[in-house]
């Protein structure tokens, strides 16, 4: 007997690009039958003619932070969940907000409302190092110190190693590349890395970050470019990306559907020169938090936040959304989030990143295909991930299975409001289990911790 059958669905199949109406069984976690399933099961889905889609895996977001959690609730997880999202790729941008340890342990003890896996980030192993001076180089110890400690963590199966270059200035291209010293070649992991610095200096921050590629000899993953690039540089960049990949460097990229980005108010994004290299002024900056929540700032208040409250999340809008759009239909452009909450505040693409590009970049707006959006967000991260099972709904893989109602899933959240969930997902099935009922979450601790390799 199967543990749970669908029936009566559209089955995405994204290697042949149709959709084929049928039935799934799901037995041990598995997906163990595909099209016409006569097996009885424990647990029976109607479907209802809507489409059954691989979970959409998240190459790109940040978990959440223990400190305000204090492990007694879910932040950033839920609004994953209820997007359906069912695996993540956390310690982005050259932070982890706690050891990865923590954050595995955590998960194995209590369950999490999503599969997580995490990157090891350079700018968390500076800090660990000694070096927590931003704007100060590392010394030789230091970086001898990172790499002991980025190897070690490599070894324990995190994915790679991230990088935070535009978060601390100190860093240097050298420095960038010398942390990588004990793990060089290794063509099972992965790098990534928030960019130098947006705009006019894009370019250059691209040719930054393949060089990193190309001497460490390691794949190589170009952060959310959406903010990095959709300054007026979009073309430009996306065809120097084509050119540097021509040239046998291993890169890939990644973006969310959004013109605005969103950052701590006191980071080095923020530095003097900001304003004018985006061409905006202090008004295009949007704080998310009290006693400032959905304020946008003048000068006063901005250097307010500044000193008084630095760890704020703030948005910024400033990209050109035609560019977005441009990135998000590129090849070698996948979609991922860039989620990141404090205290259930900050931007909505932790929350309707995926039903916002369904609904409204493929349906409403028809500006990018069907099969090409589904694949940017299932099999292709997958597959960046070495996740041998994850990303296709075929006999034998994983059953992490979003349904969802085509005519209706749309993203809800807004700036305002950054963690409502989206209209149209019916439901999500994790791991094999029943995660999401009807649109309502039934269960948010069926999510693993994945070291790499294992899924």
């Amino acid at each position: 007997m199967l543990d749970v059958k669908i029936v009566n669905g559209k089955i995405v199949d994204i290697e042949n690009r149709r959709i084929t109406e049928g039935d799934i069984g799901i037995n041990e976690g598995k997906i163990a039958e595909i099209g016409s399933v006569s097996s009885e099961a424990k647990e029976v889905i109607d479907a209802k003619g809507n489409y059954i889609s691989p979970g959409f895996v998240d190459i790109h977001m940040h978990e959440e932070d223990f400190s305000l959690t204090k492990k007694q609730e879910y932040d950033i997880s839920e609004t994953m969940l209820n997007m359906g999202v069912t695996t993540c790729v956390v310690g982005n941008c050259g932070n982890n907000r706690q050891s990865i340890d923590e954050l595995a342990g955590f998960i194995n003890e209590k369950g999490n409302p999503v599969n997580y896996m995490s990157y090891i980030g350079h700018n968390y192993l500076r800090n660990i190092a000694g070096n927590e001076d931003i704007y100060k180089k590392s010394t030789k110890e230091q970086i001898s110190k990172m790499q002991a400690l980025a190897y070690e963590a490599i070894n324990n199966g995190a994915v790679g190693i991230s990088y935070g270059l535009e978060y601390c200035p100190g860093i240097d291209t050298d420095e960038a590349i010398e942390i990588t010293k004990e793990i060089q070649g290794r063509k099972d992991l992965l790098l990534a890395a928030h960019y130098r610095k947006d705009s006019k200096f894009a370019l250059d921050a691209i040719r930054e970050m393949a060089t990193i590629g190309k001497e460490t000899e390691i794949p190589f993953q170009i952060s959310h470019l959406s903010s990095c690039s959709a300054f007026g540089n979009m073309t430009e960049a996306l065809n120097l990306i084509d050119d540097l990949v021509k040239s046998g460097i291993d890169l890939s990229v990644d973006a969310y559907p959004y013109a605005a980005f969103s950052t701590f108010i006191g980071s080095a994004v923020f530095d003097e020169g900001c304003f004018e290299l985006w061409n905006k002024s202090y008004d295009s900056i949007m704080l998310t938090e009290d006693p400032f929540k959905g304020v946008f700032c003048d000068k006063e208040l901005f250097e307010k936040a500044r000193k008084e409250y630095p760890k704020m999340l703030a948005v910024a809008y400033v990209m050109n959304e035609e560019e977005i759009v441009e990135a998000l239909n590129h090849p070698l452009v996948m979609v991922a989030s860039d989620g990141i909450y404090r205290n259930h505040s900050g931007h909505p693409r932790g929350a309707g990143t995926f039903p916002r590009v369904i609904g409204h970049y493929v349906r409403d707006k028809k500006l990018m295909d069907f099969y090409d959006a589904i694949y940017k967000m299932t099999y292709m991260p997958a597959k960046r991930l070495n996740l041998r099972k994850k990303g296709l709904l075929k006999e034998g893989y994983d059953a992490d299975i979003v349904i969802f109602n085509y005519d209706t899933i749309i993203d809800k959240a807004t700036f305002q409001e950054p963690q409502l969930k989206p209209e149209g997902i019916d439901h999500v099935i994790l791991n094999g289990r029943l995660a999401v009922k009807q649109g309502n979450k039934i269960n948010n601790t069926l999510g693993r911790y994945y070291k790499r390799g294992e899924a």
